[in-house]
């Protein structure tokens, strides 16, 4: 049995049944088994605002019902307080605006999503000092002396480090450190920040937990009480708040992310052991595979290593002749999406990369038909 399929301690079920049962509400005959979104603005409110549901900006019963389902797959059997977001950047900004102030310090991965530096850019502004440090090698317990919060991103995107999260949670929290973590690219079926000591595991959910490229959502879970209420008070503020029909979408796909995460890990894996053997494959990342650098760590904390493969091809032109020459993978950005996509990171300039580096997420597709497919366009950009 694999660990992904394994039942997690003291809940009796596995991934598959969790995910598929998630944040449904007791059965009601006549009732769907999920209810439709709620559209609504306003609800009816004779007299005193005692009752759960009174503005449209601050609750509805739909995100009600996702957010609930996320915190199962969070944190299972656990007490757990999930936030829902318009987007995973809402939901990121939602953390660190809430818990920093003028003088405290913070400290943000180098290698991380790219718009991780219009953040610093905010941050410093506001008065707040703005650390970083690379993901690999627990860099960033280095620069982490006297920091408000430590915000990881493991894996990295789109590099693939992996950093220890037992060990950076534990020395963070013996100095008073928060520590977020960014689970997007594993989701809560690879890894679980809080059963590792995270105070917050964030995400967006645009990506591979809803995994149909159709919508923007983003979450914040916490088992703090304390610490999750001044996350709400900042979605009141400024309104980041998910549309219904966003959050009803997201909930129906949770039901099949453990049938996707299965199909999608492999297919990485298996395109991963493919590339490793092309002379013009260079930088080759997977935290899959048993000689990446990081799968020994990975290995210890992530339950699946995910859909995305990292890797270099020698120059700008030979990389855009590899992208145009798939026939079952878009040109897109993003990652995560039942269909495979693959896109140049370079042409946005926001990440360290060299100008062939390839961000390929790979998609649920017959595993031989995506390997046939990449291997024909390296064969035909190999000029």
């Amino acid at each position: 049995m694999k660990p992904g399929d394994n039942d997690t301690p003291g809940t009796g079920i596995g991934d598959g049944t969790r995910a598929v049962r998630a944040g449904l509400p007791e059965p009601v005959k006549y009732e769907p088994t999920l209810p439709g979104p709620v559209f609504a603005a306003h609800f009816h409110l004779p007299g005193e605002p005692t009752g759960p549901y009174t503005y449209g900006r601050d609750e509805n019963p739909t995100w009600t019902h996702l957010e609930r389902a996320i915190g199962e797959l969070e944190a299972p059997g656990e007490d757990v307080e999930t936030l829902a977001f318009a987007s995973g950047m809402a939901a990121i900004s939602a953390v660190l605006f809430s818990q920093l102030r003028a003088g405290d310090t913070v400290v943000l991965p180098t290698d991380g999503y790219q718009v991780l530096p219009l953040v610093r850019e905010q941050l410093t502004a506001y008065g707040v000092e703005v650390r970083t440090a690379p993901t690999g090698d627990d860099a960033q317990l280095g620069v982490l002396d006297g920091a408000k919060l430590l915000w990881i991103e493991t894996p990295s995107n789109p590099g693939l480090d992996v950093c220890d999260l037992r060990r950076i949670v534990e020395v963070a929290h013996a100095q008073g450190t928060l520590v977020a973590v960014d689970n997007t690219l594993a989701t809560p079926l690879g890894q679980r920040p809080l059963e590792l000591g995270a105070d917050f595991s964030v995400a967006s959910g645009t990506k591979m937990l809803t995994g149909h490229g159709d919508l923007l959502l983003g979450y914040v879970a916490s088992r703090d009480a304390g610490l999750m209420s001044s996350v709400r008070r900042w979605r009141k503020i400024v309104g980041a708040i998910p549309g219904p029909m966003e959050a009803w979408l997201a909930h129906r796909s949770l039901a099949t992310l453990h049938l996707r995460a299965e199909r999608q890990t492999a297919n990485a894996l298996a395109l991963a052991e493919v590339l490793r053997g092309r002379p013009e494959v260079t930088g080759l990342r997977y935290p899959g595979l048993p000689d990446d650098p990081a799968h020994k760590i990975a290995a210890q904390q992530m339950r699946r290593f995910g859909c995305v493969v990292s890797f270099s091809l020698p120059t700008r032109a030979h990389a855009e002749r590899f992208l145009e020459a798939l026939r079952l993978v878009d040109d897109a950005t993003s990652f995560g999406g039942v269909r495979s996509t693959a896109e140049r990171r370079g042409r946005w300039g926001g990440d360290a990369v060299p100008e062939g580096f390839i961000r390929f997420s790979a998609g649920a597709e017959d595993p031989q038909d995506l390997v046939a497919d990449v291997l024909r366009a390296l064969d035909e950009s190999a000029y």
